[in-house]
């Protein structure tokens, strides 16, 4: 009886060769302007014990409540989970190797995520992410930086129309006051409600800001706004990054409805976000989070940080035509003695820098110019006894109108160097 194929897990995608290299694309475009300003990576397990994430995240949050995937360790009865979200592992991390003795980090990380959600487009069970985190910088300077980082980025990667929408939730202090005035106010609506808004109420009232139900829409509009329950400390700051981006050139809206799914969040907040994608329309979010280092046991340090959805990137990406990169090179040999020798050609070719695919498998010679020319490389080398006799190879252009000429090793290495596109 034959067995049943096994597939990949809903939610959780196969990334295929002709796939990979607009992700290497966005992957070293995001990488140099990391250097640019002086990031540098950290990496973290992907499996972290789940207190983190209750104690960080928060503990009513979707997050937490519904979306991690969680175990326990059946060896020792440790309760984990696969990580969900990438600061609070990288402020753990900080906190037990004392990455801050020696004064302020820039750090950045990339890897999955895993959240239990609805899979749609550009929201998967597990998905990638570039974070980037300044640890230990307090001031409205620091959150400047990272939005001006984002938006070189979006430029780097030819990425057109994504719009910069920022607010400021102010300080846990603030938040609790304005969160009695937020029940009050939605305990006077509850008939307009729906389930998971009432289920919010009372355990995170903030969240029913940024509910997407469009029946919602008009009892959150006239809600009371938190920007306006803020004291003059929060306004300044608030008022310094807008400053600053305007000087910087780039364009913003305020969006007071914007508080972000997680607790650790105070002062600014913000999102970038595209129309096309959606419903899941923001590629890049995050904010200040001064109060994170105490919930893990640490004491009290300025953190600003934020995450980009890579899958979402590549979404806007997929229609720009970039072409797949091909060999330079695919090298034909054709009997026992050219194998050998066409085995060193392509190491010497390679050791010139140049991309060589060396055919195996065997096959006559015009399959294996087919699978050459199939390969997308730019010429043929060609091996055979009558090469190997002479110790040269005949090199056959491709992608052009040109002879097959015969030539030494270092002549074709020339000459393949000399047509690179």
């Amino acid at each position: 009886m034959k067995s049943k194929q096994i597939q990949a897990i809903r939610g959780m995608n196969d990334i295929l060769p002709d796939e990979s290299p607009l992700w290497e694309f966005v992957e070293d475009g995001v990488r140099e302007v990391l250097r640019q300003y002086g990031y540098r990576n950290i990496r973290t397990p992907i499996v972290e014990f789940t207190e983190l994430f209750v104690r960080g995240v928060g503990e009513a949050t979707d997050i937490v409540e519904k979306e991690m995937y969680s175990f326990v360790d059946s060896m020792n009865g440790d309760k984990l989970s696969l990580r969900p979200e990438g600061t609070a592992p990288v402020v753990r991390a900080a906190l037990e190797h004392n990455l801050l003795h020696n004064g302020p980090q820039r750090l950045w990380y990339s890897g999955p995520l895993f959240r239990h959600e609805r899979p749609q487009k550009g929201r998967y069970r597990q998905y990638h992410t570039f974070g980037v985190e300044a640890l230990g910088f307090s001031g409205p300077d620091i959150d400047l930086e990272l939005l001006q980082l984002a938006h070189r980025l979006w430029r780097i990667l030819g990425i057109e129309g994504v719009q910069l929408q920022i607010n400021t939730i102010g300080s846990a202090e603030e938040r609790r006051a304005f969160r009695a005035q937020l029940i009050d106010y939605f305990e006077h609506h509850l008939a307009a409600l729906d389930e998971d808004a009432r289920r919010r109420l009372h355990a995170n009232p903030l969240r029913l800001l940024d509910s997407k139900n469009p029946a919602l829409q008009p009892v959150i509009n006239a809600a009371p706004r938190l920007i306006d329950a803020l004291g003059s400390e929060s306004r300044a700051n608030f008022e310094a990054v807008q400053a600053g981006l305007r000087e910087a050139g780039i364009a913003y809206t305020v969006n007071p409805r914007l508080v972000r799914g997680l607790d650790y969040y105070n002062l600014t907040v913000f999102e970038w976000v595209d129309d096309r994608l959606g419903a899941q329309n923001a590629i890049c979010s995050g904010g200040r989070y001064d109060g994170l280092f105490e919930q893990l046991g640490g004491k009290a340090t300025p953190g600003c940080g934020f995450g980009i959805g890579v899958e979402r990137v590549l979404l806007l990406l997929k229609d720009t035509g970039r072409p797949a990169v091909m060999p330079d090179a695919y090298v034909v040999r054709q009997g026992e003695t050219a194998e050998r020798f066409g085995g060193r050609v392509a190491e010497t070719l390679r050791d010139a820098g140049l991309a060589v695919v060396a055919h195996c498998g065997g096959g006559s010679f015009k399959s294996q110019l087919k699978k050459a020319d199939a390969s997308g490389a730019r010429f043929a080398v060609i091996v055979g006894d009558d090469e190997v006799n002479a110790g040269s190879v005949s090199v056959k252009p491709l992608r052009e109108d040109a002879q097959q000429v015969r030539a030494s090793i270092a002549e074709a290495v020339a000459m393949i160097k000399q047509r690179e596109p």
